[in-house]
């Protein structure tokens, strides 16, 4: 079996590779790093030189960002049943990009109080942070999950999108978003992820 290892920090978006990687059955080694120091060391810096994380490596193979994590742990361990059908295709690749582009642009521009002008809106890639948030809603409203009728990769990562913006007062929380989180929180994978995630957040603490 090819050594699978994610590196991350329970602060971080590498909640939602730990999230994927649960779901996917994939067995796999943890490496927490720290934002001070191991994060921007030279041994990491060689995986990912944006210094971010999360990160997997898979034997010679590294992976970065959390949707092509996704994508990626779908594809590589079919067993799980969470890359897309055929029919599925379309929207699952769709509203995943669409979660991690336009949405997450506008978000984070509104967050940091950034507005685009009139004039530059088509070059901002998501026109108005009412239009790609409307957009956004009604995705995730028209069906139980969004490429369809079943759960795939895609709902790690926009239901991840979907709780954090709404947790934080990002985005509004809609009857939609809220029963569309509901149901991707119920999942077994999900709650192993955040228990493993929340404790290490509690060892870090406690370690002061």
């Amino acid at each position: 079996m090819t050594a699978l290892t994610f590196y991350t920090n329970p602060q971080s978006r590498g909640r939602i590779a730990r999230w994927m990687l649960e779901e996917s059955g994939a067995a796999y080694d943890t490496v927490v790093l720290d934002y001070a120091t191991s994060l921007k060391a030279d041994a990491y810096r060689a995986i990912n030189p944006m210094m971010k994380v999360p990160a997997i490596v898979h034997g010679e193979t590294v992976v970065t960002e959390g949707a092509a994590i996704c994508a990626y742990l779908a594809e590589t361990f079919p067993d799980a049943g969470l890359a897309p059908t055929a029919a599925e295709r379309g929207d699952y690749y769709r509203w995943l990009f669409f979660a991690a582009g336009p949405l997450e642009a506008a978000v984070v521009n509104r967050a940091m109080k950034v507005e685009t002008e009139p004039q530059m809106q088509r070059m901002a890639g998501y026109g108005t942070f009412d239009l790609v948030t409307g957009v956004f809603d009604a995705a995730v409203s028209r069906r139980p999950y969004i490429a369809g009728d079943r759960f795939t990769a895609a709902d790690v990562y926009v239901g991840s999108a979907a709780m954090w913006y709404t947790q934080f007062g990002l985005l509004p929380k809609t009857e939609g978003l809220a029963a569309y989180i509901d149901r991707l929180t119920a999942r077994e994978a999900f709650r192993r992820a955040a228990a493993i995630d929340d404790a290490l957040l509690a060892e870090a603490a406690a370690k002061g």
